[in-house]
C-alpha cells in the first residue's frame, strides 16, 4: 500500500472514531461539546490529520505541476483523482451516503492547504462542494443517495449552474426558464462562467418557473439537478482566464431540456433559497482558499527576502520590507480567524451569513494585497513568469468576483449590521 493509501486509511479511522456527526446536519463544534470552556485556537488531533494530509499532498503533489498545468490550461484530472482517494474531495457528504460527513470547519482547513498549492486545483474541487450543497441542505434521502452518492463511488465532478451572460451577481435576473409538462420540465436558457461546467456528471440548475417578471426572487425560481448528458445540453469552449487557468469554466446552453420532476430540490419556487443558503455554507471554503494563496504569497516573498541582498545585506533586513511582510502577516493571520469564525457557527448551528461574508470580502482583499506585495518584494523577477508569485498575483483576483463580489458581500455586511440596530 502507497504512503498516501495508508493515509486516506487513516483518515477514514479518524473519522470513525465517534467525532463525527451520525446524521446529515454539519458537525457539531468540537468546543460546542464542552459547555463552558470558553474559546480555544488549539485544533483537535482529528483536525490535525486532515490538515497534514492536504498540506502533504498540496506541497509533494499540486506544488511541482502548478505552473505547468497554468500554461497548458489543462484539467488537473491526475490531482484531482488523487485528491479523492486521500479522501479530501466531498469531505461535507453525510455519512447516511457514505461520505465523511465533516462539518465545514474541518473542510476550511483542507481547502486552504489546498489553495496553498494551486488555486486552480482548488476551486475545481471546491466546485464540486459548491453544486453538491443545494443537495446536501435541500434534497430529499432518495435524491442525496443517488447524486451525492455516486461522487464518493469515483472521482466525479458535479457544478453550480446559476450565473448567466446577463446575471452575475444579481441572481434575481436569471432569464432561464422551466417549464413544466406533464411529469416533466422543459428547460431553455443560457448559464456562464460554470465551474466544472466541461466535466460535471450532473449541476444543480436554477430557473425561473414563475413567468411573472414581478414575481418576488424567493417564489420565482425553482432548483433542479440535470443530469448533464441530458440531450439539449450544449457545453461551449473552456475560457482561458486571467489566472486559475487549470479550472475548467464554460458556458452551457439548455436547449429544450427534460428534467423530471423527481429531481425538483423541495418543490416549486424554493430555488432562490436553496441556492443562497447554500453560500452561507460554501463562502467560509473560499475565504479559506483565499488565505491559502495569501500564506503561499507571504511565504515565497519571506523565503526570497532572507535570499536576496541589496546594498550588502538580504533585503528582509531593510525596513521597508519588513514592514511590508509584517503587514502581510498581519492580514493572513486575520483572514485566517475570519474564515474560522465564519465556519464555526455553521458547526454550531447558526445562520452565519454575516460571518460568512465577512470572511469571504476580507480574505479576497487580502488574497490580492499580499499577492501584490508579493510580487513587490521580488522586484522585476516578480513580474516574470519563471517565479511563482506572478501567478499567485493573477490567481488572487477571481477571490473578489465569484460566489458573490467584494461589493455585494458589502451590501450582505451592512444589511446584516444595520438590520441588528433596526430589530
Amino acid at each position: 500500500m502507497s504512503a498516501f493509501g495508508a493515509c486516506r486509511q487513516m483518515l477514514r479511522a479518524v473519522a470513525g472514531r465517534g467525532w463525527r456527526p451520525r446524521s446529515s446536519k454539519p458537525a457539531p463544534s468540537a468546543h460546542a461539546k464542552r459547555p463552558g470552556a470558553g474559546f480555544s485556537f488549539e485544533l483537535t488531533d482529528e483536525q490535525k490529520e486532515f490538515q497534514a494530509t492536504a498540506r502533504k499532498f498540496a506541497v509533494e503533489e499540486v506544488i511541482p505541476v502548478a505552473a505547468q498545468y497554468d500554461k497548458t490550461g489543462e484539467y488537473p484530472l491526475p490531482l484531482i483523482k488523487r485528491a479523492w482517494e486521500l479522501g479530501l474531495m466531498n469531505s461535507h457528504i453525510p455519512e447516511s451516503c457514505g461520505g465523511l460527513g465533516l462539518g465545514t470547519f474541518e473542510s476550511c482547513l483542507i481547502t486552504e492547504e489546498l489553495a496553498y498549492g494551486c488555486t486552480g486545483v482548488q476551486t475545481a474541487i471546491e466546485g464540486n462542494s459548491l453544486g453538491e450543497m443545494p443537495v446536501i441542505i435541500a434534497g430529499n434521502e432518495q435524491q442525496q443517495k443517488k447524486y451525492l452518492g455516486r461522487m464518493i463511488e469515483e472521482p466525479l465532478m458535479c457544478a453550480y449552474c446559476v450565473t448567466e451572460p446577463g446575471a452575475g451577481s444579481d441572481v434575481a435576473g436569471i432569464k432561464t426558464k422551466a417549464e413544466k409538462k406533464g411529469d416533466e420540465y422543459v428547460i431553455n436558457g443560457q448559464k456562464m462562467w460554470i465551474t466544472n461546467g466541461g466535466k460535471a456528471n450532473w449541476y444543480f440548475l436554477l430557473a425561473r418557473t414563475d413567468p411573472d417578471p414581478k414575481a418576488p426572487a424567493g417564489k420565482a425560481f425553482t432548483g433542479f439537478i440535470v443530469e448533464a448528458n441530458s440531450p439539449g445540453i450544449q457545453v461551449g469552449r473552456k475560457e482561458m482566464n486571467m489566472g486559475q487557468r487549470c479550472s475548467d469554466t464554460r458556458g452551457i446552453v439548455f436547449e429544450d431540456v427534460r428534467v423530471p420532476k423527481e429531481n425538483v430540490l423541495l418543490g416549486e419556487g424554493a430555488g432562490f433559497k436553496i441556492a443562497m443558503g447554500a453560500f452561507d455554507k460554501t463562502r467560509p471554503p473560499v475565504a479559506a482558499g483565499a488565505v491559502g494563496l495569501a500564506k503561499r504569497a507571504l511565504d515565497e516573498a519571506t523565503k526570497y527576502a532572507l535570499e536576496r541582498k541589496t546594498f550588502g545585506k538580504p533585503i528582509v533586513e531593510h525596513q521597508a520590507v519588513s514592514f511590508m511582510l509584517a503587514e502581510m502577516a498581519m492580514k493572513v493571520e486575520l483572514a485566517r480567524m475570519a474564515y474560522q469564525r465564519a465556519a464555526w457557527e455553521v458547526d454550531a448551528g447558526r445562520r452565519n451569513t454575516y460571518y460568512a461574508s465577512i470572511a469571504k470580502a476580507f480574505a479576497g482583499d487580502i488574497a490580492n494585497q499580499v499577492a501584490t506585495d508579493a510580487v513587490q518584494i521580488f522586484g522585476g523577477n516578480g513580474f516574470n513568469t519563471e517565479y511563482p508569485v506572478e501567478k499567485l498575483m493573477r490567481d488572487a483576483k477571481i477571490y473578489q468576483i465569484y460566489e458573490g463580489t467584494a461589493q455585494i458581500q458589502r451590501m450582505i455586511i451592512a444589511r446584516e449590521h444595520i438590520g441588528k440596530y433596526k430589530a
